[in-house]
């Protein structure tokens, strides 16, 4: 009777020590998971919180009425956004009563896309008194001409708006010298149509990886989130797209949110000049 007694009370205990391990396993699990949740956080936050304010906005899109406004952001004077057909039709009057004095607006894509809301747009903005400006999105594996034949066939630019613009952010391309290549002769030809130098645009990485040395005597349209100023220096860029969330009032849905780099004469200053009329010869 004695061995069968000392023979439960070590099975208990056994049981007891199998018990207080799986406790600490989990316990030491649970630790590692809280730890670790805590270490992503810290690191993606930014990201994280932007995911999950798209998934917001997604959700809400039903039930948002076009009136919906983003603080401009501050230590800037100048603000503008820039639009495609995704973002629908837009009360340019209400736009530009949100201070929004700049608007690039999307024309063409690739070797045959208009943009089908670009003409109601250019008119729309410039109705309302929004400087206005034009852009094409490239895509790398296209022929560079081609591209530019179909930009300026689509976009009556005009004294008094802003340079064309050069969307190059899409990152399939198949040889990076091409790319660089089609990307220089779009810039060239459009340059040689309008008489003016155009803006290039590109994100943050993009940029670095891609671009940068490579194209510096080109004003730069710098697309940037999640940072409290561009990491690149101030005399790189001229224009900041520091989000592409944003509500302005005019537009039911997000917008991208941009700040120019300087005062409003500035700006005024960047716009395509009037071309001098020709002296008339006189009667002999």
């Amino acid at each position: 009777m004695a061995t069968l007694t000392n023979r439960s009370r070590r099975a208990t205990a056994a049981a007891a020590a199998r018990a207080a391990n799986i406790r600490r396993t989990w316990r030491l699990v649970a630790v590692l998971l809280l730890v670790g949740t805590l270490f992503v956080y810290v690191r993606y936050r930014r990201q994280l919180h932007r995911y999950v304010r798209h998934t917001y906005a997604t959700l809400i899109t039903g039930h948002l009425t076009g009136l919906e406004a983003t603080p401009l952001l501050a230590g800037y004077s100048v603000h503008g956004i820039d639009v495609s057909s995704y973002q629908g039709r837009i009360n340019w009057k209400l736009v530009a009563g949100h201070q929004v004095q700049f608007a690039f607006i999307k024309a063409t894509e690739g070797v045959t896309l208009r943009d089908p809301r670009f003409r109601a747009n250019w008119r729309g903005a410039r109705k309302a008194g929004v400087y206005r400006g034009a852009y094409h999105f490239f895509q790398p594996n296209y022929d560079g001409a081609a591209q530019a034949n179909l930009f300026t066939r689509t976009v009556p630019l005009q004294a008094g708006d802003l340079p064309p613009v050069l969307d190059v952010e899409a990152p399939n391309f198949h040889d990076v010298a091409t790319m660089r290549r089609n990307l220089a002769t779009w810039m060239r030809l459009v340059e040689r149509h309008y008489g003016v130098r155009p803006i290039l645009y590109s994100n943050y990485g993009f940029y670095r990886r891609y671009l940068a040395g490579h194209f510096d005597e080109y004003p730069l349209w710098l697309a940037h989130y999640e940072v409290d100023t561009p990491r690149l220096p101030a005399d790189k860029w001229i224009i900041w797209q520091h989000s592409d969330e944003s509500y302005v009032p005019g537009i039911r849905g997000t917008v991208d949110f941009n700040v120019f780099q300087g005062s409003f004469e500035r700006l005024r200053s960047l716009r395509i000049p009037a071309r001098p009329r020709p002296t008339p010869k006189p009667n002999r």
